[in-house]
């Protein structure tokens, strides 16, 4: 929300600058976010007073006048034709710069020296009448500065306003809060209203149909008025509030609307047919074309504000076409409701449309402020657009809000929970400050009767809250809190997931925390079977949005969405990890069942960008290596890979089941190119997806085993053997591994290769074994020994033949 603070001033007195006034809001919890200044674009702008005109002696179309500005006279050339000797204009001298970005210099303009500028409503951004200079009125003083004068210079204050607090979506609510805060008086000025005519009852009438939606509806109707632009004064408060000005009726609906937090809608009263207001839900999938010009189809929970025949508005949302006021408008039938706010944000949900009145409804606005800001935007209607105000208002409230009962807030309670000695009489003055009717009769316990437009207070502890605010965040002391020891040791589980993340993070790994809640879409995408469990998610009640509408069923979707939003922004090195639940529809049950489980996504150049490191591609190998790497680092027993998988998200000759402990715990290898089409990413991408659940069930305790230096030399022996394309290096590794012999204490594959040398349907796989003792140093002929034995088992066990 934008706030003016010289809008402010009409409320209440400000002697305080608008940093302290920042601070201040600040530290009883409304973010002020930017201070902007304005006016320093009118500077070296001045009244000016013509006191002659004369032709040009070279151009026929110029005028020579001479403009004074205080007691200083300028010779300025002018185009202009609608100026006059005597009149008041802007005058912008030597140096400044106006807001349209032309910058005033003297200079000769056909031989006449032009010492300044006249300028005209565009030039200055006050407005679109370009066809001539702006005429200010005859009393305006030669020489002031005419930002002082039009009163152009202004401070706003850009506040994040929590969503609880709507009582402060506008200028009154905020001088409520600021005059509670600063302790000074507040004002809002009284409403005078000249009716004449015909009743308004005579002319219309309204018919709640569905009052659960709209509980109140109440209208004025204004006659005989003009439609043209609106004064200069509210159009710069628009302005400043972020509001384009549309038209003197329309701008008055927009001005109460952000000085009053109340929506308000002004209809064309001729073009209601049958000149009245029925409010009643939509017909299923009715069609609307609303003011922006999009035609919306609309669901049968939609509230509509309809005439005799057909819908014109989308009730708290936006007004239709069909009932515009335009600029042949004479009859004008004023808008002031009540609608419920739940009602307001599915509507606004469902056809994506957002504005200032529907954000408001949404939070709930105050239902006893309706006809006060009815009866403010009816006078200044009648005043900017000359009209005339039927008598009476039409007020249909079918079933009256019962106002919640007094609060009972116990003095002993307060100082309590705040940590202040506050005396009984301080906590009722705080609250009376902010129009709060309190009862104390016994000074122990308050009865708190609240305003209507405090819709965010209900029980004690909300008034402990704002007695604590107002008293000052700062007034309460810092103590430390009272820590108990504990020998409760950490669960399992929690020392994994911490040492997991470690170990990633260690790897180059960056960790996200997506939404539990996505898209039924994204899981689409990933090519689940129909009976696969994930592919039938659990919904969501109540969803915000159709994208956050279901529970997740796995980790993956989320950090694909995650890579395709990096390549947007060009991180070209990619590596996410995620340690999350998902959820799995329950036959017996109405919750879930929950899975925690562990996923990381490998994508783009192995290494960040540098000189001196290769650019090359991470690929499949990898993400086994990190997963070989997370396995090894928890302590998992007896994990091994496996080709036999059908997971539909991944390649179908670039996937692995993991297996630890016998148990299967998850996969690896890169995602199918259908998947990463469909979620819109087009390089490749790997990842791994396991059960952390299960990881931490089968996980040994980690223990710190001190290993010595070994003291006798190692020997190593290669050996390149020759097997069946279709034999896979784990099994010619376990086979080795598997060979009973303590001496040899380490297996590295370190090349693979076939081509010409090797016959058809072979490869060659060479692994480099190291032979060790602890006790003694090993010669030549034992180890050629154990290394023979092991080449004849290998043949035995795989038909391996060593590679000449």
């Amino acid at each position: 929300m934008l706030l003016s603070v010289n809008w402010l001033k009409d409320f209440i007195p400000l002697d305080v600058s608008a940093d302290d006034l920042a601070e201040k809001l600040i530290m009883a919890g409304i973010e002020v976010e930017q201070i902007t200044r304005i006016g320093t674009e009118w500077d070296n702008i001045v009244v000016g007073e013509i006191l002659d005109i004369r032709s040009h002696p070279q151009a026929d179309k110029l005028l020579l006048t001479t403009v004074k500005a205080g007691e200083r006279k300028f010779p300025v050339v002018c185009g202009a034709s609608n100026i006059q000797v005597g009149q008041k204009v802007p005058l912008a001298l030597e140096g400044a710069a106006l807001p349209s970005g032309i910058k005033i210099k003297a200079a000769k303009i056909r031989g006449e020296l032009s010492q300044g500028m006249l300028c005209s409503e565009p030039e200055l951004s006050l407005g679109d009448d370009a066809s001539g200079i702006m005429i200010l009125p005859p009393s305006a003083p030669s020489g002031i500065s005419l930002a002082d004068y039009l009163s152009l210079s202004d401070t706003v204050l850009e506040l994040s306003v929590t969503p609880n607090r709507p009582d402060c979506l506008s200028v009154i609510g905020m001088a409520r809060e600021i005059s509670a805060l600063l302790e000074v008086p507040m004002k809002v000025p009284e409403v005078a209203l000249a009716e004449e005519g015909e009743r308004i009852d005579q002319l219309t009438s309204v018919e709640i149909r569905d009052p659960d939606l709209c509980p109140r509806y109440t209208a004025r109707i204004i006659s005989n008025i003009s439609i043209g632009p609106s004064p200069l004064w509210m159009r710069q408060r628009l302005t400043a509030a972020g509001i384009r000005s549309i038209n003197n009726a329309v701008d008055v609906t927009n001005y109460v609307l952000l000085e009053w937090g109340q929506p308000l809608h002004a209809f064309d009263f001729d073009l209601l047919r049958g000149h009245k207001i029925i409010v009643k839900r939509a017909n299923p999938h009715e069609r609307f074309l609303t003011l922006d010009g999009t035609e919306r189809v609309l669901s049968g929970d939609a509230l509509m504000i309809c005439d005799g025949e057909r819908s014109v508005a989308l009730g708290g949302i936006m007004g239709g076409q069909n009932s515009e006021v335009h600029e042949g408008t004479k009859r004008i039938l004023l808008e002031s409701a009540y609608f419920t706010p739940a009602s307001i944000r599915r509507t606004s949900k469902a056809t994506g449309l957002s504005t200032e009145a529907s954000q408001r409804f949404e939070k709930g606005v105050d239902i006893n402020g309706i006809i006060p800001a009815l009866n403010r935007a009816a006078s200044l209607i009648a005043s900017l657009c000359t009209g005339a105000i039927a008598p009476g208002v039409i007020d249909c409230y079918p079933q009256p809000v019962v106002h919640s009962s007094p609060i009972a807030l116990k003095s002993d309670r307060v100082r309590k929970i705040i940590g202040i000695p506050l005396a009984a009489e301080t906590m009722q003055r705080l609250l009376e400050r902010l129009h709060m009717t309190v009862n104390n009769p016994d000074q122990t316990c308050m009865q708190v009767t609240l305003p209507s437009f405090r819709v965010d207070i209900h029980e004690p502890e909300d008034l402990i809250e704002e007695i604590a605010r107002l008293n000052g965040y700062e007034n309460i002391p810092a103590t430390a809190p009272r820590i108990r020891v504990s020998d409760r040791t950490c669960p399992k589980s929690h020392k994994l997931t911490s040492r997991t993340c470690e170990i990633l993070v260690a790897q180059g790994f960056c960790e996200v925390i997506n939404y539990s809640f996505i898209s039924p879409a994204l899981i689409q995408h990933m090519n689940f079977t129909e009976s696969d469990q994930r592919c039938n998610p659990a919904p969501i009640i109540n969803p915000l949005s159709e994208s956050q509408s279901v529970l997740r069923t796995s980790l993956i979707p989320g950090l694909l969405v995650n890579l395709r939003d990096n390549l947007r922004h060009n991180n070209n090195a990619i590596r996410l990890f995620e340690i999350g639940t998902v959820f799995y529809k329950n036959s017996s049950s109405p919750l879930p069942v929950e899975n925690k489980r562990l996923s990381g996504l490998i994508s783009g150049y192995r290494f960040s960008e540098s000189w001196n490191l290769p650019q090359a591609e991470a690929d499949f190998f990898d993400i086994k290596g990190c997963v070989e790497t997370i396995l090894g680092k928890l302590y998992i027993p007896f994990f091994e890979f496996s080709r036999e998988i059908r997971e539909p998200f991944l390649h179908p000759r670039s996937g692995l089941f993991v297996e630890a402990a016998k148990q299967p715990v998850g996969c690896l290898g890169e995602v199918h190119p259908e998947v990463l089409e469909k979620f819109d990413i087009d390089q490749t991408a790997s990842i791994f997806d396991l059960d952390f659940d299960l990881l931490c069930t089968v996980a040994a305790e980690q223990k710190g085993i001190f290993m010595p230096l070994p003291r006798y030399p190692a020997i190593y022996r290669d050996v390149a053997l020759i097997v069946d394309e279709q034999v896979e290096a784990e099994t010619v590794y376990g086979a080795i591994t598997s060979f009973k012999n303590k001496l040899i204490t380490e297996v590295v594959l370190f090349d693979c290769f076939s081509g010409r040398s090797i016959p058809a349907g072979k490869k060659s796989l060479a692994y480099r074994i190291k032979f060790q003792s602890a006790s003694r140093s090993l010669t030549d002929e034992e180890v050629n020994t154990i290394h023979e034995k092991l080449v004849s088992c290998l043949f035995k066990e795989i038909g391996a033949e060593l590679r000449n």
